[in-house]
């Protein structure tokens, strides 16, 4: 049974950087196209973006393009979630979970069998 961890959440300022790991165990990586998603107090989980299993391809919400960059190491049995550039909107809990295709589609309805428990990211000004 995969089970995902995430870690490397923390209090950041404005303008800072925070890369999230995802660590599995249990199961290969390289068999799951993978995602990061978020939940803000008060709103909906929010999907941002995902890499298909073989890292070639990557999909960003619009909310994080440009500043956020995912990242897979197949050898490690990671997945990770650069985050540059970072606002106080971007205050929430951080989730990785396997997504069934990595597509501009596949983003928006991302099918996902396993998530991690979440770790906290809190921006302030």
């Amino acid at each position: 049974q995969l089970q995902l961890v995430e870690s490397g959440g923390g209090l950041v300022q404005t303008g800072g950087s925070l890369r999230l790991s995802c660590t599995a165990s249990g199961d290969r990586l390289n068999s799951y196209g993978m995602g990061w998603f978020r939940q803000a107090p008060g709103k909906e989980r929010e999907a941002l973006s995902c890499i298909s299993n073989s890292g070639l391809s990557t999909q960003y919400a619009n909310s994080v393009k440009g500043r956020f960059t995912i990242i897979r190491d197949n050898a490690e049995n990671a997945v990770y979630l650069q985050m540059n550039s970072l606002k106080t909107e971007d205050t929430a809990i951080y989730y990785c979970g396997t997504v069934a295709q990595c597509t501009i589609m596949g983003l928006q309805n991302p099918q996902v069998e396993h998530w991690g428990q979440g770790t906290l990211v809190t921006i302030e000004d």
